[in-house]
């Protein structure tokens, strides 16, 4: 395995670690900060030695981030955008009880789909045509958006509320908004029963590491 991704799950076990007890181990948020930092473009945190998605995005073209190899099933551009409607979802609706950024900063019109949800659920068919349409510039810029969003979003949280579940109420909000398809619910049933302290270590850290190391497969493929 890669030194930095060795480290990285190094890390993600220490902060598993600092999240169940973080009345007496303050540095829970330091460490949350910069998992997803890593997980992110470097432009999110400003302060990272090494960001995965750009080890996976650096030097690949338009036509690269489209390609959807028949040994995956994904493009890049799909992954990207399941991880920002993920984290969206989860930081801004479940975790701090505001709108998705996906709404509250316009990015529906600005992305050039008509998939609004997780991409959880579409056929091989719909993924190419999905890959296809999406505004590559505006698909980079939203996941950029998300994380400095759910780092805004984390810079708030209090100790005591880790330990929290998360409240039915938001819960039934992802499911009135679309964000999530009916077919893929059990992913929100999965969200309901983790603290908002499991929250963060799926899907903002864990969840991403998983997709751009299926990302970096694709690279290999298609290069």
């Amino acid at each position: 395995m890669d030194p930095h991704h060795r480290l990285w799950n190094a890390h993600q076990h220490l902060l598993q670690e600092a999240l169940s007890d973080p009345m007496s181990t303050p540095m829970w948020r330091s460490l949350f900060l910069d998992q997803h930092g890593q997980m992110h473009s470097s432009k999110v945190s400003n302060n990272v030695a090494w960001s995965f998605e750009d080890e996976v995005l650096t030097g690949l073209n338009d036509a690269a981030l489209r390609a959807v190899p028949s040994k995956v099933g994904h493009s890049i551009a799909w992954i990207l955008f399941h991880l920002a409607r993920c984290e969206d979802v989860t930081m801004n609706i479940l975790v701090a009880g505001f709108d998705q950024v996906f709404e509250n900063q316009g990015w529906k019109g600005k992305l050039h789909t008509s998939i609004e949800h997780t991409g959880n659920e579409l056929d091989g068919e719909e993924i190419k045509t999905f890959s296809n349409k999406i505004d590559l510039d505006a698909l980079k810029a939203y996941r950029c958006a998300v994380g400095i969003s759910t780092r805004q979003v984390v810079g708030q949280l209090a100790p005591e509320e880790l330990g929290k579940k998360v409240d039915p109420a938001r819960i039934l909000k992802v499911r009135q908004s679309g964000a999530v398809l009916p077919a893929a619910d059990g992913i929100v049933d999965y969200w309901s029963k983790r603290t908002i302290a499991g929250l963060l270590l799926m899907p903002p850290t864990r969840h991403c590491f998983t997709h751009l190391n299926e990302g970096l497969r694709i690279r290999k493929l298609i290069k």
